[in-house]
């Protein structure tokens, strides 16, 4: 190998930049799918269950709350009082209620004050009695679920089609700003959870988007019986993935002929496809450029770098073996 041809070791600054970058990769996507998941979480929290508690605790106090005004019995100054072999205790605000609901209420607030009035006293004593995390997280899990079962289960049924679709084209369909959103959120969903999952044949080569130009595909069917008529020879259903974000692309139709079958599965394809053509499959790369890794990487050995602190070289495309 010329001397001119050798890799250069690569400078304090290029190591420097290049560790920063590699440990950035690693810490980004879990950092970034915490910081999601508490997003989600302090969102179904303050605009789902915090509502949900506050409505049920004004219903179920209001059910259960027995908040007298006046005490029969009792005195000026007197802090608990008897009605009916049952102890009142007297709030801040002159009301009574059940001593029980009191003190339960004051011995889980600990340090913190008791609320005011009677109507708030025992609000907060549903919360502390029935309304536990523990308790309403799982019933509100199984109620959600239970809707969503009884929802499909109706729309799955005629009648409820009928009525899910007139209402989508008379109400959402006419919202000026919703219709694009709801449109566009539908189009995700449809995708995501449709009965019909998009399979992959195999992996091939087209010529596109112009003859010359190479470009991987994924075969999801024979095509068109139209468009098969009119080639006059089998045709076929290409999905085109973008880089560095495969979940889109363009789905085109080409002749079987015009197509060049790869000895390549679709975990490398889609590696090949998401890294923009760095990474190859080993199988696949031109016998100069694998020399040229090896030895880039047992110099970079003996000069005590890292693997990845080598200098990366041009390759290839997969499919044009030399």
């Amino acid at each position: 190998m010329n001397s001119e041809e050798q890799p250069q070791k690569p400078s304090g600054i290029q190591s420097f930049r290049r560790a920063l970058l590699r440990g950035l990769g690693l810490v980004l996507p879990p950092l970034l799918t915490v910081l999601i998941l508490i997003w989600v979480l302090t969102t179904v929290q303050n605009y789902v269950l915090m509502p949900v508690e506050s409505t049920a605790r004004y219903v179920v106090s209001m059910a259960i709350r027995d908040v007298r005004k006046t005490m029969p019995d009792a005195k000026p100054g007197d802090e608990t009082a008897l009605l009916d072999n049952q102890v009142y205790h007297r709030t801040a605000n002159g009301n009574w209620i059940p001593e029980y609901v009191y003190t339960t209420v004051r011995d889980n607030l600990h340090d913190q004050p008791i609320p005011y009035s009677g109507v708030a006293i025992y609000q907060e004593y549903v919360q502390i009695r029935f309304l536990q995390r523990r308790y309403t997280i799982p019933s509100l899990l199984c109620i959600f679920v239970l809707i969503l079962y009884f929802t499909g289960k109706f729309v799955a049924i005629g009648v409820g089609r009928i009525l899910w679709t007139a209402s989508e084209r008379q109400i959402l369909h006419r919202l000026p700003v919703v219709r694009n959103v709801y449109s566009s959120v539908k189009q995700v969903t449809d995708f995501l959870l449709n009965d019909r999952e998009l399979e992959f044949t195999r992996v091939v080569a087209v010529e596109y988007p112009r003859k010359g130009i190479w470009s991987l595909g994924f075969v999801t069917s024979e095509s068109l019986l139209d468009i098969r008529s009119v080639a006059n020879e089998p045709v076929m259903t290409v999905l085109i993935p973008t880089s560095p974000m495969p979940a889109t692309g363009f789905t085109v139709n080409v002749k079987k002929s015009e197509t060049v079958d790869l000895n390549i599965s679709l975990d490398q394809a889609l590696q090949f496809i998401v890294s923009c053509g760095v990474v190859v499959p080993d199988h696949q790369m031109t016998r100069e450029v694998a020399n040229r890794i090896s030895t880039q990487i047992a110099e970079a050995q003996q000069n005590g770098m890292h693997e990845d602190d080598a200098e990366p070289v041009e390759q290839s495309p997969p499919f044009v073996q030399k």
